[in-house]
Order: C-alpha cells, then sequence, then structure tokens
C-alpha cells in the first residue's frame, strides 16, 4: 500500500508502528458554520483511506477533534474566535453553536456513508491537556509570555518550514487591518498557544484558568494535545486539507515535536481544494455550498460522493451541476445493475475462484493501494458491471466488496427481481400510445406520474423499458 507523504514529497510504502493496527489523525471542523462541500471532499478521502487500510486487513485507530474554541478568522491568530463572534450576533450561547453545527456535520456524514471517527473529541473537553503541552514547551525553552499571550517561539524550531518547505520571508503578517499586532512577540511570525482575557478578548465568553491567568487556547495546540492523548507519537498517519499545510500542520510540528523531541505523524496526506467556478470554494468568499443545497436541488448525497471519487484526491476538482447531474445518473445505473443481479448463489472466495474473478480483485486492490486512486478504482468496477461472461452471484459478490472501500451504500440495494406492478405497466402503456400520437405533453404527464409510483421509463429501440427507482 503506497501513500502519497506531503513530508517527503513521494510515495511511501505504509508500513504501521505496530503490526496490523493504523493510528490516523484527522482535523475536523471549526462548528461555527455548516461545512461546505469542499470541506465535505476532504472528509470523503479521509473515508476511503480508512477504508482501504481496512480492506488490507488493517484495524485502525481513528480520532478526529471537533474545534470548538480558539479558530480566529484567520488560521493565523488574526481576528475574533470564530464561534464567539457568530453566538454574539446571533444571540446565542457558544455552547449552543457547537453543538447545532456539530450535530449538522454528523448529519453530512452520516448522508455521505462516511465512518464517524472512534474517538471523536471536541477542543474544550481537552483544556487540561492543551495547557499540561504549553508548560512543557515553556520547560523546553519554546514557549513565551507576553501581557496578552502565550507563544510558541519558531526561531527556536530548527525545522520550522519542513512540510511546508516555504521560506519565512513569504509568510504574510499583518496584511488586514483588523489585526491586533503584539508589540512583545520576539517574532511577528510566533504563534499563539494560548490567549489571555485582555484588549479584544477581553470579554471572551469561553475562559478557563490557567497558570498564565484566565484565557482560552489557540487553534492549533488542541490538534497536538489531542492526537498525543488517544494515539500516542509517533502515530501512522495525520490528514486534512491542502490549506493546512502552511500554517495549522507547520504549527502543530513544531509545537509537538519541540515538547517531545519526536515525530508527531510518520506520514501526512493532505486534499486537494474543491473549485467553483474555478476558484477556491470557502465560506469567507461566500462561494460555497452545502450538503443541505444539494439535496434541496434533488441530488442523493451520495451523488456528491461519486463525483468526489472520480477525481484523485490530490488534484483539484473543479465542481458544476452538470458534472454532479452526470455523477447522480452515472450511480442510478450502477445500483439498477445491481438489483437486477440474481442473488441465488451466496458466493465466498476461495481457491475456486476463478481466475477472471481474481483478476479483477487484483487490480482494484493495485488502483486503491496506489495512494488512493479511485478513478481507476470505478473504472474497474465499471469493467465488472458491463462483463456479461461473469456469473451474475459472482458479480455481485465482486461489486460489493469493492464498495467497502467506495462506500456508495450498494450493500443496502437488494438484489432482487421484482415484477412492475399491473397498475404502473398501464401507465407505461398509456404513455407509449400517447408518444405514438405525438401527444408529448400528456406522455410526459405519463412519466411524472410512473416517477412517482417509484418506477422509471427508459426509451430503447426496442420498446420501453422500466425498472424500479433507486431509493434514496
Amino acid at each position: 500500500m503506497n501513500l502519497y507523504n506531503t513530508l517527503s514529497r513521494k510515495k511511501e510504502t505504509f508500513k504501521p508502528l505496530h503490526k496490523g493496527l493504523a493510528g490516523l489523525y484527522t482535523c475536523g471542523p471549526t462548528v461555527y458554520n455548516y461545512a461546505h462541500i469542499g470541506n465535505l471532499r476532504t472528509y470523503i478521502f479521509e473515508d476511503i483511506l480508512r477504508r482501504t487500510l481496512h480492506y488490507n486487513g488493517y484495524k485502525v485507530h481513528h480520532v478526529m477533534n471537533i474545534t470548538d474554541v480558539g479558530h480566529l478568522t484567520s488560521d493565523a491568530d488574526e481576528g475574533e474566535d470564530k464561534l464567539d463572534s457568530v453566538a454574539r450576533k446571533g444571540g446565542k450561547s457558544v455552547w449552543d453553536i457547537a453543538k447545532f453545527y456539530t450535530e449538522a456535520f454528523l448529519r453530512d456524514i452520516r448522508a455521505l456513508n462516511i465512518k464517524k471517527a472512534n474517538i471523536l473529541s471536541p477542543a474544550t473537553r481537552n483544556i487540561k491537556e492543551q495547557i499540561a503541552l504549553i508548560q512543557l514547551l515553556f520547560k523546553k525553552g519554546y514557549a513565551y509570555e507576553t501581557a496578552q499571550a502565550i507563544y510558541f517561539d519558531i526561531s527556536k524550531f530548527k525545522n520550522y518550514t519542513e512540510l511546508s518547505r516555504q521560506k519565512l520571508s513569504e509568510k504574510i503578517v499583518g496584511a488586514r487591518e483588523e489585526v491586533v499586532v503584539d508589540s512583545e512577540k520576539r517574532n511577528p511570525r510566533d504563534f499563539a498557544l494560548w490567549f489571555k482575557l485582555v484588549g479584544r478578548f477581553e470579554n471572551h465568553t469561553m475562559r478557563w484558568k490557567s497558570p498564565w491567568g484566565y484565557g482560552f487556547p489557540g487553534w492549533h495546540i488542541e490538534c497536538s494535545a489531542i492526537s498525543t492523548k488517544y494515539l500516542g507519537q509517533p502515530f501512522d498517519i495525520h490528514t486534512g486539507g491542502i490549506d493546512h499545510i502552511n500554517v495549522h500542520h507547520t504549527n502543530e510540528i513544531a509545537q509537538s515535536e519541540g515538547a517531545y523531541g519526536k515525530p508527531l505523524a510518520r506520514i501526512w496526506m493532505h486534499g486537494e481544494f474543491l473549485l467553483t467556478n474555478d476558484a477556491k470554494m470557502a465560506k469567507s468568499a461566500g462561494n460555497f455550498y452545502t450538503l443541505a443545497t444539494l439535496t434541496e436541488k434533488g441530488f442523493d448525497p451520495l451523488a456528491f460522493r461519486y463525483l468526489v471519487l472520480g477525481t484523485q484526491y490530490r488534484k483539484q476538482l473543479n465542481f458544476t451541476w452538470d458534472s454532479l447531474r452526470s455523477a447522480q445518473t452515472a450511480l442510478e445505473n450502477v445500483k439498477s445493475t445491481l438489483t437486477g443481479l440474481s442473488s441465488r448463489a451466496n458466493y465466498k472466495p476461495g481457491k475456486e475462484t476463478p481466475k477472471k474473478i481474481v483478476s479483477y480483485e487484483n487490480k482494484f486492490k493495485e488502483a486503491i493501494n496506489n495512494d488512493l486512486n479511485t478513478p481507476n478504482a470505478l473504472k474497474i468496477l465499471w469493467d465488472v458491471l458491463k462483463n456479461n461472461t461473469i456469473p451474475t452471484a459472482l458479480k455481485k459478490k465482486l461489486i460489493l466488496d469493492f464498495d467497502r472501500v467506495l462506500g456508495l451504500g450498494l450493500e443496502d440495494i437488494k438484489s432482487v427481481n421484482v415484477a412492475v406492478p399491473d397498475n404502473v405497466m398501464k401507465l407505461v402503456k398509456a404513455r407509449e400510445k400517447a408518444r405514438a400520437l405525438q401527444q408529448f405533453i400528456q406522455a410526459d404527464s405519463l412519466r411524472t406520474k410512473i416517477e412517482q409510483l417509484g418506477y422509471k421509463v427508459e426509451d430503447t429501440a426496442k420498446g420501453p423499458k422500466t425498472s424500479r427507482l433507486p431509493k434514496r
């Protein structure tokens, strides 16, 4: 199994620290708003990674944080706390905001068939661990205190830009007018570990007692504390969006390795942006769609998952409604084909497995083990669907086996042949008669009635073909 490691900039063979067990940490949502589909693309990629590890026989210990404090309106130390700002404007408590959007996030991942992390840990439940980590950084000489905050001194950490490979001179600091500059910072690029309740944060709602007075943690420290608490250090794989490389993950590495003197994670993986109109999708830009936007327009959430699988996770994907429509059609065709397969045989692979089946299994595994090449994996699934020489029971087994990784919910499809009810067939015949008389408005009306009964009709050279619509 080969995975692209952002740290080394090359594909590496995955070798877990502990035999048969993979430790996986994925950066979770900041719960001040709905996740947009660009965020959800990253969670789908991480779900494919987890499923692929399972497919290769590994037990996966998956940890994800929930950011419910400390993430300011930039990814650095600028602006307000996102949750505090939204709560104040909406006249609600920060706890209510965090609960509401956490539940919305969990609904979204369920709809997309994304497996929930084994441990889902909010930052606010790990304050003690974050304070302890900051205290350790003081002992190691990496942290210092000002009147406003506790900072990490990046000049003390030799390999600060190892992950990003970005020159420090390229980092833009203080570019926005609302930036409040702490004149006591040793380096303008030093990042906050803990904010005190002074100045702009004097009335901050969330606050905890610490050795430096009441305050709240910075964004980056939570992931270091939570991942080490549940996975140890080092652990196997750390993932996130590509926009985490230059700031968030770079800072995680600095504070974790500074504290413990050893790597945080062995492999770092990052998902590329989802674009809309060829621009990065982002809440701050106002050009984002939520999963609810898609479902309100009549799309199956799993059609979006199918769309995402059509592009390898390290490549940008430009979202369009036409591409989503095509993905939904393709997914419905997969489900319709699977619905028609016989389930008479309960096939289990063994020494008797036909060579052709083994060949498909090997090709699929080769695709997903090549840095999660889901486009190739989908192609192999379609090759199986179109191959009429494979016995139907074996074909069903093969497709469902592939779906252990793809996660398209195909195991929920009942593979039985169901006769089309008489009342539906009467409508089909009436529609065909209307079409023959060129009464197309009436024909379209009859098609709608057929679909309302849960069936669809396709016009072919051999006449109308009627089948059950896939459930959504």
